[in-house]
Order: C-alpha cells, then structure tokens, then sequence
C-alpha cells in the first residue's frame, strides 16, 4: 500500500489533498500494513471461537441496583454476567447481517464503507457492535457514553454517518429526538438485553457476503472523537493496523499473557479503550470486565470478584478508587495498572502501589499519536512515576522549539512530535485541523511540551494549551495540581486560570475534599510552602466543589470549570 491506496481510504470528498503533509503521513501508515501480524480482529475472534469457545471474553458489571449471576450462562449485556467467545462470535455476525441487510429499520442494508453512528453504554453490546461493524465493512462513528445532543450529532455529522445503532433512549432522552433532522437513513435499536434480540441466524449467503466485506488491516474502521476539553471533537480515523502494533508495546510493557483478566474502565470509543478492551485481550483471547457507568467502590468490586490482573483506567478514576478504602477488598489479584494520557500524580499513583500491590504504567501520548513512550513492569519506580517513560524508537520522536527549531538532540524542552506506526491516520474530513496537526515535513505534532533526560525518558512539563500566563510567566497546571494534591484533604483538584486585571489571569485551584475534612487557601499554601514548592505554583484563589465535570472521555473539564468561574 502507498500513494496510490490513500484516497481509496476515504469517501469522496474527504480524502487528504494530494502532496500534503497528511497525504505523506497516511502512505507512510499503509506502507507498514501487515508488519505485526495479517489476522485481523474478525481473525481472532473467529479463532477463539473454535477453540476457546467457551472460555469468557467480555464480563458485564450488574447495572446499578441489580445483581448479576446467572446460572444457565446466558448471555444478559447491560444487566451483568458473562458473553463467551463464541457467543461473541454469533451475535456479531447476526448483527452484522442486520447491517447489510433492508431488515435494518428505516431503510436498506449499508455499502461497504459508509459510517455507522454507535450511542451505547460501556458493557457487552458495544463491543459487539463494533465487531458486527468490522465484519460488514462499514466505519463506525464511535459516541461517548456521557455525549449531550451537541456533540452526538456534531460527530454523526463530521463522520458523515447514514445509520445509527443505539438504545432507545439515551442519557433519559430518546434518542429520536436526539437525531431528529440528521440525514440518518435507518438506525438499528438494541435491547438492553442482548438475549432479548430477535436476530436472525445468518444464511450460507450472509456467511459468504460477510467473509468478502469484512475490513483489512489498514482500512479505515473507526472515527471517534478527541476528549478535548475545549470546543466541540474532531474525528479521528482508525485503522486495525495501529493497534495491532500498540498490542506489542502493551504485551512487553505489562508482561501481558493469555492468563490476564483486564478490567477496562475507559469508554469504548476512545483510542486509550481501543488497546485495552477491544485489541489487546482479544488478541491474546484474554477476558474483559467492563463497567456501563462507572463507580469507584463498583470497580474494587469487579477486581475481587472477577480476579482482575490489569485495570486500564485514568488518572482521575484511580485516584477516585483510592478514596474509596481499597482496603476493604482483596485486590490480590492485581498486578498492574496502565494508565496515561496525562500527568500521573506521583503521590497517589505511589499511594496505589502501596495499598493494591499493583506495579503503575503508562503510554504518553494521544488519542492521534498513540504512544511516544511507555514504562514497563521491569522499570524502577522512579522511572515509572516520575517520568512518561522510555521513548519509543519506531515512533521517531522529536522535540521542537516554539520556531520550529528542532531541539531533540538538547533535551528540550520543546513539543514533541512523533511520525511512526502507533499514530492514528489525521482528521477525517478536516484539512485545516490535519494542517494544524502535522509539521511540512510529516511530523505529528502533541500539544505536550516534554524533555528527554540522558537515559532516553520522557518527562512532560505540560500541555501547551494548559498553562495559566500570570504576568507573562507561564505556570504548570499539572504542577499545581501536583502538589495541592498531596493535601490530606484533597481528594481531588484541577487548577484553572481566572481572569485578572492586572496580571491576566491567576491560578485558581478547584478542590474536592476527602469526607470530614476541610482547608482554606491560607492553610493550603502554609502546606506548600512547608513542601518547598515555590510561590509561583501556589494557588491564588480556593474554590471547593462537590465533584469536578468530566468530559466524555473521563478527563476533567476545565473548559467548563473555567466558564464557571468567569460567570461569578
């Protein structure tokens, strides 16, 4: 693949312009198609299910209020239990055949190629969707559990998508109201219960039909959106071929085998949940314990219950699981947590180690760039918690000054960017975005402004978009949040900018308390102070909130907190 394939990736209309940055990037990407392997995610799944069928590939938490136990092993998809390799196997393809089939209600069966929307809950049924998808070679459009009507139907749009598969309601709304006037041509509604699904069993011509649609390795299979925090999300595009390459990282880092029970507590459409729920298990025929609504005490749960070995999670949600007396449960079957995508704040992640016996890891990286680097389970702690790990060789990574200047060789510190096989294939649809996110010569660009100590390890000093400018000095918020954190009466903190007249804006730190505990900006900043931070990191400004807002992929959104705190 090369050049010449790049444009049949895309509809018409969409594809990168020709002797772009992007249009290089994309051939690059297609050049390395196959390298880790031809099966492809149907491959496997077919696989298990001949020789493992029975053994369980996803595990559905009990929805709030319900319990889970089922003793003729049935498949029960939101309402807790287990679904089988097999089982697995079977519902996608009947799944399937509703795709391409005028059974489809509303419409006619999708071409290959054309965007299906997926608006589902984080348990069995969204992953089965998103392997009927792949089966009948049509792209899904991958929507957040937590998405309002806004960014639903701004992402159906980007993504150009012509069906939708979903519940019948949404967040308490039906979902009809959500798309009214969108140009869906059909959507498909599902039961909460996969057992309730009246699907048919496909025909030797469906089975056929099936087999000649299916999505190769480097086609596109998934547009999701980024988890900004500012503005509405951009489709990334995705094909099987990243992730393939992602599972070797993640096999070595972790020391991954078929035996691990994976505990996934990230959404299923972002890039973080594609290697953790839907590639990594799968390839290695592991099972996989995912939550439809998250909850701290639910996930400790889940670990005793269902001995889970690897929990994939973010910083903010550990952090949640560590107020939550991770003490009352047997967490003995644990051995690792990878998390990322931020800053991992080193007192807690240290805290977590301690009371699950539980090595931390983690990518650096995005849900365009994949991962730069990563700790591994042989890393030391030091190296593990106080740096983004070892840079990755194959994904190229360099360091850039504000001029463009490439500054790798120094250290830094500079933008890092990276143009290797664990990167995601642009913005669909989107030529300014594309043009924005890589550099002339094909370098994709991260927004994270890092260094590189001597030994090859990333460190981030922060986000270039999450500074606070107090007098034209630029102020870490990751290092605020840092060392406010350690306050034995933070349970949580995000620091934001608000504005001032005199200095632009002040470092404003929004704090969750432990229960029973309290603190004031001048005991906060007598603590710091006591920890030798300097004034410059120290919070002008306390508010205390009960909770802090979350945005679709479980990160804190300080876009809103920053609206909120303008509005007072």
């Amino acid at each position: 693949m090369g050049f010449a394939d790049v444009a049949a990736l895309f509809p018409p209309g969409t594809a990168p312009a020709a002797g772009s940055a992007h249009e290089r990037y994309v051939a690059q990407r297609l050049a390395e198609v196959g390298r880790w392997g031809t099966d492809t995610l149907v491959d496997r799944v077919r696989r298990h299910a001949a020789v493992i069928p029975d053994r369980p590939a996803f595990i559905a938490a009990p929805a709030p209020g319900k319990t889970s136990g089922n003793a003729s092993g049935e498949v029960s998809g939101e309402d807790g239990d287990r679904i089988s390799w097999r089982q697995y196997d079977e519902l996608s393809d009947r799944l399937a055949v509703l795709l391409l089939r005028s059974a489809v209600p509303g419409g006619g069966g999708l071409a290959r190629g054309e965007r299906v929307g997926v608006l589902l809950p984080d348990g069995v049924a969204v992953h089965v969707a998103y392997l009927a998808a792949l089966k009948a070679g049509v792209v899904v459009v991958g929507i957040g559990p937590r998405a309002g009507r806004q960014e639903l139907r701004h992402l159906l749009t980007v993504g150009g998508a012509t069906a939708l598969i979903s519940h019948a309601e949404h967040r308490g709304t039906p979902v009809g109201e959500l798309v009214d006037g969108l140009p869906l041509q059909s959507r498909l509604v599902l039961p909460h219960r996969l057992t309730d699904a009246d699907w048919p069993e496909p025909t030797r011509d469906d089975r056929r039909l099936l087999e000649s649609r299916a999505l190769g390795l480097g086609e596109i299979h998934l547009l999701n959106g980024t988890s900004g925090t500012t503005g509405m999300p951009k489709c990334v595009a995705h094909n099987q071929n990243r992730w393939m390459y992602y599972h070797e990282l993640a096999v070595e880092a972790g020391a991954l085998t078929p035996d691990d029970v994976f505990l996934t507590l990230i959404p299923a459409p972002y890039g973080f949940a594609q290697w953790t729920a839907n590639f990594t298990p799968t390839l290695l025929g592991s099972p996989t314990v995912v939550m439809p609504r998250f909850s701290a005490a639910g996930a400790l749960e889940l670990i005793e219950r269902e001995r889970v070995t690897v929990v994939c999670c973010v910083s903010t949600q550990f952090i949640m699981m560590l107020n939550s007396d991770p003490g009352r449960y047997d967490l003995s079957s644990l051995r690792c947590m990878f998390t990322g995508g931020e800053a991992v704040p080193y007192e807690r992640a240290a805290e977590f180690e301690r009371r699950t016996g539980a090595q931390v890891l983690q990518f650096f990286g995005s849900n365009e760039t994949g991962a730069l680097s990563r700790t591994r389970t042989t890393d030391t702690v030091e190296r593990r918690l106080r740096t983004a790990g070892r840079v990755i060789d194959e994904m190229h990574v360099r360091l850039l000054a504000e001029d463009g200047a490439d500054v790798t060789a120094t250290g830094g510190p500079g933008q890092a960017a990276c143009a290797g096989p664990a990167t995601c294939l642009g913005y669909f649809d989107d030529p300014e975005a594309n043009e924005r996110l890589f550099t002339p010569d094909g370098w994709m660009l991260t927004g994270d402004i890092c260094t590189v100590d001597e030994d090859g390890y990333l460190h981030v000093v922060d986000r270039k978009s999450d500074f606070i400018i107090r007098g034209g000095k630029n102020v870490s918020a990751a290092a605020v949040e840092e060392q406010v954190g350690t306050h034995p009466a933070v349970a949580m903190v995000a620091a934001v900018a608000v504005p001032d007249p005199t200095y632009g804006e002040r470092v404003c730190a929004v704090v969750v308390l432990r229960p029973g505990a309290a603190v004031d900006l001048d005991g906060l900043r007598a603590h710091l102070a006591g920890r030798g931070v300097s004034p410059e990191n120290w919070p002008e400004r306390l508010e205390i909130v009960d909770e802090l807002p979350r945005g679709s992929g479980g990160k804190v959104a300080k876009a809103e907190l920053r609206t909120r705190l303008r509005t007072r």
